[in-house]
């Protein structure tokens, strides 16, 4: 059972990224799941970053607060983008209910509530990751980033070899100034803090590995799409899991 304000932000997190990941990398699946002809069906994201589509509690009142109800019956009934972004904006009520539940059930006095919510708050919306907004967002915070090329401003790139040029963009968030000693313009500061996975959605591991998609220029943690930086050397053009789908589909 959680017990601070860092670790109820944590169990949202991990809600977060599951659910996140049934409305964009999953979301094939996530749509088959969501029969119209079943009984009502809840989006469920758990703390260790998965998901599932199944019936609600039986117990009442429940355990926790329960997602929104009967999902699968507008599937149909909407455009499919629509429909997601339905989902997006019910499961986002749901994380801040379940979060807040946690708050008042442990005691957080105001300064613990004040803090978990600004944890939260620092990420986008699921709303936010599955619409394109939080991306948008960013554009429009540095107009410079829409351009494609390897001298991202706020990432660090590895050094390859000129024969190997049209390799994918690979990089690592960089540390913190105090850390690094460089000083970086306040636009380009804002945009290393809010550049995001496109899988899990959130701007974690500034230290590890992260690939970015030539075609959609989105970043992704190596861990979420399953490239280690040795296999990266080796592809010419990267196509993250969405951009692989959608052709597919075509």
């Amino acid at each position: 059972a959680s017990r601070t304000a860092e670790e109820v932000f944590r169990d949202f997190r991990g809600r977060r990224a599951g659910m996140i990941k049934a409305l964009t990398q999953e979301v094939d699946k996530f749509y088959q799941l969501c029969d119209p002809e079943k009984e009502n069906l809840c989006l469920y994201g758990y703390p260790n970053e998965t998901w599932e589509v199944t019936l609600p509690a039986e117990e009442v009142p429940p355990e926790i607060p329960e997602p929104a109800l009967g999902i699968n019956f507008a599937r149909d009934g909407m455009n499919e983008k629509d429909w997601l972004a339905l989902v997006a904006v019910h499961s986002d009520s749901w994380l801040l209910a379940v979060s807040f539940y946690f708050a008042a059930r442990f005691g957080f006095d105001k300064e613990a509530r004040r803090r978990l919510f600004n944890m939260i708050n620092n990420l986008p919306t699921i709303f936010e990751v599955v619409t394109g907004a939080a991306k948008k967002q960013i554009k429009e915070k540095a107009p410079n980033s829409t351009h494609k090329s390897n001298n991202k401003p706020s990432m660090k790139t590895y050094s390859k070899p000129e024969s190997q040029s049209k390799a994918p963009k690979i990089a690592a968030p960089p540390k913190d100034e105090d850390e690094s000693g460089e000083d970086y313009g306040e636009e380009e500061e804002e945009e290393r803090d809010n550049t995001l996975c496109g899988t899990c959605g959130t701007n974690d591991g500034k230290d590890e590995f992260w690939i970015c998609c030539d075609n959609c220029e989105r970043w992704y943690h190596g861990k979420c799409v399953k490239i280690t930086p040795a296999r990266a050397e080796h592809i010419k053009h990267y196509k993250c899991p969405d951009c692989s789908n959608k052709r597919a589909r075509a």
